[in-house]
């Protein structure tokens, strides 16, 4: 016995000093929160790991980055994943196999959030595969865990030896009452106007995303500025963590990039004029990339054949970088840009509406060389979407689906499914056009938004806003307010202090540039907006007049809309299903439904009517759905009649249901049967019912007398047909 005592003190000794072993930075947020960031004991063998603690909530980010690097690799490989364990709240996954799968959108839009900040703080020559994930494994219902996860994503990073020019935090805000509040709770959030996540260094912002209800651009300005006064903090900590750990884990040394100088130059000198000169003229997607394929065709015939063999990824490497530094110059110089337009000009716009005659609304929307092809579906709560994650639970009502066929780019490639851009871009246009829905009182309907890019040359998310607004118009959805949206680019030179707002980026633009950001509101006030930085530093003045120049530019493109379609129409179109709602006290659920669904059953497959029912505290409210009005009528006075209660003395219409030697059974309202003794169905006497009345017979009947005991109803016909003289 004694050993085994002194095994288990020594096994708690053991367990003890690997506790120990963990290194922690407490830190409070600007509301008195305190946040906890551990190391050093969990996941030890990844490159880095964190546990980041707030309250209850804990989330686990794990780093791991290859030594070397692929062979002709000549970007970042970088994975991120987020990802919720349903036993962080105690609760199972649904869906039959009953664990976690494949990730939900919610969990990759957080992936996105992440990714889209760390990206760009990793070296530009750094190409070793690397893969962050994080996961939730405790959780709280009134704590938003995305939050923190950039957090200790960066925070894993920091105490690792991978390359990295961080550390980042993020950064969610609201408006609550009034009030900026950073990383509010679940609960308050719904009664915020904003919410939206911003990423920044210790320095500078690099990425924001969110929704707002028609907020103003100097209300974001602060918003943002609030965001990273905390966002510094969290970094600080993080810097702090990293010098406790990295005393004896210095950064790697690293070679992933081979470099010919002679190459290079000889590159830029035959490049740079001829992409220049392609630049300065107005051309379309096509033939400027037509243009410049050919100079890489040129450049590729001075080049040695042994060269065009061993150093072709250097080769490609080097044109991009001459490339990418003749376009920006040509558009910084000239002040205009790629395809002719000035800086804050919007391409051609035309729209249409009711495009498709079969379906509830649709809508097609072009700017330039891209276009979106839209349609709007209304449906019923059995259409909603059910949302089953750890955290949050529930149902929505609104969805909206994006699409980027390879077509639309000109391209053949596999069709894999939808991926993480395609479920970012749709989720931004849903969340600019959430705002100006109406009320759920005002809007029986699910709504279904599908956006097909046709055409794409920068900016589908916002041409997918655009349609979106004008199907829900054409659909007879009463929105607040149109929706437009715009992608602003941005192009710098610090040597020169040179700066250029462009409005209504073109794809090259955007893939050449320092900034897309996303802008989406009605004439009075912003609804959305998504924003990533590629540079060091955005000052406040830029965004200021990056905010002006999109806020115009949306106000131009709502004017061209308007040309289309200037508000909801009036009415939904003939075959859309029409909802008419009814509320019945709840102790009528029952009896409207009836045992094992019969009378329901039975009532839409007379009236071809579906018929939603739902518990609503101490009420049952009832949809009624059908194309044809008459049979929602129908319905409606068949469940007046459920939930009535019968009254003495009341004249019923009623159907013969069954018959007996003693009299017949009438149904005077919906599962409601009287009985219509023998004697009282005529004056004179009967020698059996049958000589009068057959089953389904439809006849007057008056309620004489309720049975207090039973609650039998005694019905009588022969009080309403004259009385014989004589008798």
């Amino acid at each position: 016995m004694a050993g085994s005592l002194s095994l288990v003190l020594s096994r708690g000794e053991k367990i003890k000093t690997s506790i120990m072993q963990a290194i922690i930075k407490t830190f409070k947020l600007p509301d008195g929160r305190e946040v906890q960031i551990e190391t050093g004991k969990l996941a030890k063998q990844a490159d880095g790991s964190v546990v980041v603690k707030v309250g209850n909530t804990m989330l686990l980010a794990t780093v791991v980055s290859n030594k070397e690097a692929k062979e002709d690799v000549d970007f970042m490989p970088l994975s991120v994943d987020y990802q919720e364990k349903y036993a962080s709240t105690g609760s199972f996954p649904g869906g039959f196999f009953k664990r976690e799968a494949r990730p939900s959108e919610y969990e990759i839009l957080i992936s996105r959030l992440v990714d889209r900040a760390l990206r760009p703080l990793f070296p530009e020559d750094y190409h070793a595969e690397t893969q962050v994930i994080i996961s939730l494994i405790s959780g709280e219902k009134n704590t938003n865990p995305d939050a923190f996860a950039a957090l200790a994503a960066s925070a894993a990073l920091s105490v690792s030896d991978i390359p990295f020019h961080g550390p980042i935090s993020e950064a969610r805000v609201g408006r609550v009452n009034g009030q900026l509040v950073i990383n509010p709770s679940v609960s308050d959030m719904e009664f915020s106007d904003i919410d939206i996540m911003v990423a920044a260094t210790i320095d500078n912002i690099v990425m924001v995303e969110g929704e707002m209800k028609e907020v103003s651009e100097t209300d974001l300005i602060e918003a943002l500025r609030i965001a990273h006064d905390a966002i510094k903090i969290m970094c600080q900590a993080q810097l702090e963590l990293a010098a406790m750990v990295t005393k004896s884990s210095p950064k790697r040394t690293y070679c992933h990039e081979s470099n010919d100088e002679d190459l290079q130059k000889t590159i830029h000198d035959f490049s740079y004029d001829k992409i220049y000169e392609i630049a300065s003229r107005a051309t379309v997607k096509h033939e400027r990339s037509d243009a410049f394929a050919a100079v890489k065709v040129a450049l590729l015939e001075t080049i040695s054949e042994e060269d065009r063999g061993s150093k072709m990824g250097m080769i490609k490497r080097y044109f991009h970088h001459v490339e990418y530094e003749a376009v920006r110059n040509a558009i910084l110089d000239r002040r205009s840009r790629l395809d002719g337009r000035k800086l804050d000009e919007i391409r051609p716009i035309w729209s249409e509406v009711d495009y498709l005659p079969s379906v509830h609304g649709s809508a097609i929307f072009t700017r330039g060389e891209t276009q979106s092809l839209t349609t709007c579906t209304l449906g019923t709560k059995l259409d909603e979407q059910t949302i089953d994650g750890a955290v949050f639970e529930g149902k929505s009502n609104f969805i909206l689906h994006y699409n980027f066929p390879p077509f639309s780019v000109g391209e053949a490639r596999p069709n894999r499914g939808t991926g993480r851009r395609e479920i970012g871009h749709g989720n931004l246009a849903m969340r600019a056009l959430k705002p100006v829905l109406p009320s759920r009182e005002e809007n029986p309907y699910t709504i279904r938004i599908v956006s097909d890019i046709l055409e794409s040359n920068g900016s589908s998310s916002m041409a997918t806003v655009c349609a979106g607004a004008l199907a829900l118009m054409d659909a007879g959805v009463k929105i607040t307010k149109p929706v437009s949206g715009i992608a602003m680019g941005l192009i710098t030179d610090p040597k020169t202090d040179r700066w250029a707002v462009l409005s209504d980026i073109l794809g090259d633009e955007d893939h050449l540039g320092d900034m897309d950001f996303k802008v989406t509101g009605t004439a009075d006030g912003i609804t959305a907006c998504q924003m990533d930085i590629k540079i060091d530093g955005l000052p406040f003045d830029i965004l200021a007049q990056a905010l002006e120049q999109a806020r115009l530019g949306r106000l131009h493109i709502l004017n061209e809309m308007s040309k289309t379609l200037q508000s909801s129409r009036a009415d939904y179109k003939p075959h859309v299903p029409r909802i008419v709602k009814m509320t019945i006290p709840k102790e009528f659920i029952g009896a409207v439904i009836g045992p094992g669904g019969k009378i329901i059953q039975e009532m839409q497959r007379e009236t071809n009517c579906t018929i939603v029912i739902e518990e609503v505290g101490e009420f049952g409210i009832i949809d009624i759905v059908a194309v044809d009005l008459a049979s929602i009528e129908a319905v409606r006075a068949k469940i007046r009649g459920i939930v009535a209660i019968p009254e003495v003395g009341t004249v019923y219409s009623g159907k013969v249901k069954t018959i007996t030697t003693f009299g017949a059974f009438v149904e005077i309202l919906p599962g409601k049967d009287g009985l219509l003794h023998i004697s009282e169905i005529e004056w004179r006497r009967l020698k059996d019912v049958e000589s009068v009345l057959k089953v389904g017979d439809i006849i007057d009947v008056k309620l004489i007398e309720v049975d207090k005991s039973t609650g039998k109803l005694k019905l009588s016909r022969k009080v309403l047909l004259p009385k014989p003289e004589g008798e």
